[in-house]
């Protein structure tokens, strides 16, 4: 070949790409997350959450991710044999993924070890590792939100809570006795009801005496069981008495398998990397978690805890999805210009920053209410922000997820970038652990069973009532259209009750604790007749150069 021939097979050199984002230190890079953890009580914790965000931006730690997707679970019913195995085949990725994640103690460490800070600490590092990849967060969450609904049966707690709280991962398909570590599921839901649990079919039939801790064989049909490979499943059935708890292992003590069968994996959108079930109780073993007849109110500390996980979950989803966003644009140029110049694309990402920080500063808040149960306005503040947060972070999320997408362009949708998978992610926290509607539902139930959460809701807000006018404005109208409305029609309007109270606590929060460019913005742009319903709407006369600095200066 001549020097022409060379120089014709040239066509370009590769210019203005963005670098790989990797090799940074997720909580290093978040100013918002470090302020919150000292907030809210964790400080103790920032030079292993420094360790730990140093590791999740590795990219080693980031394949992992990549791989876990591209390589769905495999169901295996039968071995060559014929024997019944109902065996799930993960890539090696995912049970990676879920080793670090135990043995970091995002199953269990507030319970395991608890102190002042636990669930704050906890909170951070969830957040640093499901932005790495969130779908084999299902199964940990289950396993960390088991163990208040078992403290319903100190004994069976006390057989398996040591299991169940040991940082040890196990993925093998053998008896847990034969294991060091557990991890445990949820099976709540049937076909013929969803939500509604109370419709469930299945039955729960004595093996001997009958009560709490007592064994019987459950059968029925379960629609969802997600991560079917778990040690054990709390489940409901019904019993003469009406629906109960159990707790359903996949084992038998004797070492035989027990008849919970697997009839297929569910094709999903999004959470790819986690399997998903359908399975068939034929006399499956299980004990009997909590009062006879009261499932519902056992198994809802199980779902308190998975809804804030969720919180967690959708808040990292959007910060993943925004410092993606910013590292394109301070690399990307157009039109003469880097992107993060433009004062439309800092509108866009000034914009998603604010509802980043905002979801996340909320999340946090809920942590520090967890690890002080103790105190009665904590409690009651939990009782009714974590479904407001539920509703409201989680349903925020895909059109977050699609912004940041669309500021990254093509490239934005190509699978070799994290974006699609973000995308997919984005609406399984708003559908699972109840939807939005049932969200609201619980913050009605919240109110009317407990009228006092509604008043600690309220004092909340006080803290930052007088340093902005137009937050003051918006909590006086809340007030007064929860006065005004007729409690018949409060269902009705249960929607814009939820998003109401959502925005004006992440507001309080911000004004007591963001810098002010960050909460004069929030305010300008969620608080007033301003609002828009698309992001990159924010008025002028804010500081969006700051906005996008604070959530990524790297």
């Amino acid at each position: 070949m001549n020097t022409t021939d060379r120089f014709l097979s040239q066509t370009h050199t590769v210019k203005n790409q963005p670098p790989a984002l990797e090799d940074y230190n997720l909580f290093a890079e978040d100013q918002a997350l470090q302020e919150a953890v000292k907030r809210e009580g964790a400080a103790w914790s920032e030079q292993d959450l420094l360790r730990f965000g140093a590791e999740c931006g590795l990219p080693e730690r980031i394949t992992l991710g990549f791989a876990a997707n591209a390589n769905k679970p495999q169901l295996m019913t039968h071995d060559r044999f014929g024997h019944r195995i109902d065996q799930i085949d993960f890539h090696p990725s995912y049970h990676q993924l879920m080793d670090i994640a135990i043995t970091e103690g995002l199953h269990a460490s507030p319970w395991a070890n608890p102190k002042p800070g636990a669930h704050v600490a906890r909170a951070a590092k969830y957040y640093l590792h499901t932005q790495v990849e969130a779908a084999h967060g299902c199964p940990i969450t289950m396993t960390f939100a088991a163990i208040p609904a078992l403290h319903h049966q100190p004994d069976l707690l006390a057989k398996f809570g040591p299991k169940i709280m040991a940082p040890e991962y196990d993925g093998r398909n053998v008896p847990d006795t034969m294991k060091h570590g557990m991890t445990i599921g949820m099976a709540m839901t049937e076909k013929q009801g969803g939500s509604d649990v109370r419709t469930n079919t299945t039955k729960a039939y004595a093996i001997g005496a009958e009560g709490p801790g007592k064994a019987y064989e459950l059968v029925g049909h379960k629609w969802f069981v997600s991560a079917p490979m778990c040690d054990a499943f709390l489940v409901l059935a019904q019993t003469e008495k009406g629906l109960s708890c159990f707790l359903l292992p996949r084992w038998r003590p004797d070492g035989t398998k027990n008849a919970l069968h697997i009839q297929q994996l569910k094709n999903k959108m999004g959470n790819v990397a986690n399997a998903s079930s359908e399975c068939e109780l034929r006399g499956a073993l299980a004990w009997m978690v909590g009062e006879e007849g009261r499932g519902v109110r056992t198994i809802i500390e199980m779902v308190a805890m998975t809804r804030y996980d969720c919180m967690i979950g959708s808040s990292s989803g959007m910060r993943q999805a925004i410092v993606q966003a910013i590292h394109h644009a301070q690399h990307r140029s157009a039109f003469g210009a880097t992107l993060v110049d433009q004062p439309l694309m800092q509108n866009v990402l000034a914009d998603l920053a604010l509802e980043s920080e905002a979801a996340m500063t909320l999340t946090m808040r809920m942590a520090r209410a967890m690890d002080q149960q103790d105190n009665e306005h904590e409690r009651l503040l939990a009782r009714i922000a974590t479904p407001i947060g539920k509703y409201w972070i989680c349903k925020r999320t895909p059109n977050h997820a699609y912004e940041a997408m669309e500021v990254i362009g093509g490239m934005g949708v190509m699978e070799n970038t994290i974006m699609p998978r973000l995308f997919r992610e984005s609406p399984v926290n708003a559908i699972w652990e109840g939807s939005g509607n049932v969200q609201c539902l619980d913050i009605l139930r919240a109110i009317q069973k407990e009228p006092e959460v509604l008043e600690a809701y309220f004092n909340e807000l006080q803290r930052a009532v007088g340093t902005d006018k137009r937050f003051d404005f918006f909590v006086s109208k809340l007030k007064a259209d929860f006065s005004s409305t007729p409690k018949e029609q409060w269902q009705y309007q249960a929607r814009y009750f939820a998003d109401h109270m959502a925005i004006a606590l992440q507001a309080a929060l911000l004004l007591q604790h963001a810098p002010a460019y960050i909460a004069d913005a929030f305010c300008a742009s969620r608080l007033t007749a301003h609002t828009s319903a698309n992001y990159g709407c924010l008025p002028t006369g804010l500081d969006p150069r700051a906005i996008i600095k604070r959530a990524l200066s790297a």
